[in-house]
């Protein structure tokens, strides 16, 4: 049985493979922090200052280990004025600094370079790559929300990332092992949440933001939404290690009481994300989206970014997306849907944006992926039809996390823009249709092995309804997608274009 400390243990080879590869500019002493915080977060000391903040675990899932450090310590006050006065429309309700474009400026005029190295206190450290990667974003997309704004475009964004940002940024990425640039976790949602009471539940209605760029309820609702939603992701790492060892042990009963488990889990977050339509309003998502772009495949950055004071040599990343979240991955990865993604430049993509997380949430996934294999959970499932029914099921949660996605993407971004790349650098109309189709075609499959007279009459109507649900989606899909195509430049990427 694969207990969390026999899973601590399994993780360690798997990320001595994988975290030079996806952090480069990771240190000795960062890879040394990671290899030694894989147990889950409820086996580890809570009180570790060193400990960092995002490892997976039953208690809290993909969220970090301990509530986020609001406000930045004394020696870094300079920064935080500057991130308090930085918002479109500051907490006070005036205008700040980004409005009339003067934010840039204030950086340069304001801001010292800070002394980092010395800071080792994991909290401090997350807090600080937030609010740096924050002030970086700022100052490189300002230029483009200003033209947005003005001219419905973004033309190009500054080129050059000042000393007083690069450095110390560069300085704190390399000590957590991550990009210095905005990710999802470590920045821009699952680290930038407060509770207004610290006792109470981690729900939405008990949360409240502490950076943001617009200072609009609609950024607050979208980020909050998110984290909302991996509030729920403790049960699912509990039950997907149960699953695991259900079909270690071949007991029937617990692997399909765990697959119900899992449904029960991914419906609360089906159910939470749906919440975003009454929270973060459509028409004002492209007033905020300006700043969580990247540099990477950006017609804004034509020539990528130089970090002064780090290297003269450009460099290019991919900005903040919901797609570096953990949920789905985690779940393609157990039920072996990653396995059946196609061989295409969208692909390289994806693989690519599953790298912008933190370390241990991707030797994480390393290991999950390599285990599902092993126990070959798909075949485990198929065997018994019940079973089966159940694993559909769980496949047709993943079909309407990502429908709401693709939803969500014509309704906030593609009826207001014809900007044809996405935040992280994904063409707008053909990335995410890429994935949903996969999980289609996987329904079908699935539901081609159950043999309907061993099902129970309910679940014989069930597995009916959901392979000719997925049936319809997949032609209604391919007809949406060639349509939007028509509107928008370069949304069939070669091969190599992923890593450019």
């Amino acid at each position: 049985m694969h207990t969390p400390a026999r899973i601590a243990t399994l993780l360690r080879p798997t990320l001595l493979q994988t975290a030079p590869r996806l952090r480069p500019a990771v240190t000795l002493a960062a890879l040394r922090r990671t290899l030694a915080t894989t147990i889950p977060a409820d086996m580890t000391p809570s009180d570790d200052p060193t400990l960092p903040q995002f490892v997976v675990g039953t208690r809290n899932g993909f969220l970090p280990r301990q509530d986020p450090l609001v406000q930045l310590p004394e020696q870094f006050a300079p920064l935080e004025s500057l991130l308090q006065r930085m918002p479109l429309t500051r907490e006070d309700g005036e205008k700040g600094l980004l409005w009339d474009g003067r934010f840039g400026d204030a950086v340069e005029k304001e801001l010292p370079v800070l002394d980092v190295q010395g800071v080792e206190d994991s909290r401090t450290l997350m807090a600080l790559f937030r609010d740096y990667t924050f002030a970086a974003s700022a100052y490189l997309l300002e230029p483009c929300d200003i033209m947005n704004r003005k001219r419905g475009e973004y033309g190009l964004g500054r080129n050059r990332l000042p000393k007083n940002l690069a450095v110390p940024l560069s300085q704190v990425a390399a000590k957590i092992g991550a990009r210095p640039f905005m990710e999802y976790a470590q920045s821009y949602a699952l680290y930038n949440y407060k509770k207004k009471d610290s006792r109470g539940a981690l729900e939405y209605d008990n949360l409240a933001l502490i950076r943001s760029f617009s200072g609009m309820p609609s950024e607050t609702g979208f980020i909050l939404v998110h984290v909302a939603m991996v509030a729920h992701t403790g049960d699912q790492v509990k039950h997907t290690l149960a699953a695991l060892s259900a079909v270690d042990r071949q007991d029937r009963a617990a692997f399909d009481q765990e697959l119900k488990g899992l449904l029960t889990v991914l419906q609360r977050i089906n159910a939470t994300m749906d919440t975003m339509w009454n929270r973060s309003e459509p028409e004002d998502y492209n007033k905020f989206r300006t700043f969580i772009f990247g540099t990477k495949a950006q017609p804004m950055f034509p020539q990528g970014v130089v970090y002064e004071g780090v290297s003269d040599q450009s460099v290019f990343y991919r900005g903040e997306s919901g797609a570096n979240d953990s949920i789905v991955p985690s779940m393609d990865n157990l039920l072996q849907l990653t396995a059946r993604m196609p061989v295409n430049p969208l692909t390289e993509i994806l693989r690519d944006f599953r790298s912008y997380r933190p370390a241990n949430h991707n030797a994480w996934l390393a290991w999950l992926e390599k285990r599902a294999h092993e126990l070959n959970v798909r075949e485990y499932a198929v065997q018994d039809s019940n079973s089966a029914v159940l694993y559909l099921a769980l496949i047709d949660q993943i079909r309407e996390f990502r429908g709401r996605h693709w939803n969500f993407t014509k309704e906030y971004i593609i009826k207001h823009t014809r900007h044809p790349v996405a935040t992280g650098g994904s063409p707008i109309t053909t990335w995410l249709p890429n994935q949903l189709a996969v999980v289609l075609s996987a329904m079908v499959a699935v539901g081609k092995t159950i043999q309907p007279e061993r099902l129970t009459p309910y679940n014989r109507a069930l597995a009916q309804e959901l392979t000719a649900r997925a049936d319809a989606q997949a032609r209604i899909l391919e007809r949406e997608v060639a349509g939007l195509k028509k509107l928008f430049v370069g949304q069939d990427v070669q091969s190599g274009d992923a890593r450019t």
